[in-house]
């Protein structure tokens, strides 16, 4: 297992960027998939960005060419550069693990996008 520590959230105004960060408690090299999912006020959990062990990347279509997800192996992190912000991304963002069939959450972080 692997606790899962996110930092970077806060308030931006429309078109404004973040940049969410997620610390692993262990090495991450040969976790199988670690990622982003964010959840808005009574709206499901949905996937934002998910990095493979490979480096194989796949984003949810809403946030196709605004968001990047990285991972650095040697600092055991996964990063989530947001860039032109808009109301709707407005959630709490978690950083997942995924460790054979094991699925591993951080306790999240608030994004607020003002208009």
């Amino acid at each position: 297992q692997v606790q899962l520590v996110e930092s970077g959230g806060g308030l931006v105004q429309a078109g404004g960027s973040l940049r969410l960060s997620c610390a692993a408690s262990r090495s991450i090299f040969s976790i199988n998939a670690m990622g982003w999912y964010r959840q808005a006020p009574g709206k499901q959990r949905d996937l934002v960005a998910v990095i493979t062990s490979g480096g194989s990347t796949n984003y949810a279509d809403s946030v196709k060419g605004r968001f990047t997800i990285s991972r650095d192996n040697a600092k055991s992190t996964v990063s989530l550069q947001m860039n032109s912000l808009k109301p709707e991304d407005t959630a709490v963002y978690y950083c997942y693990a995924l460790i054979v069939t094991t699925s591993n959450w951080g306790q999240g972080t608030q994004v607020t996008v003002s208009s």
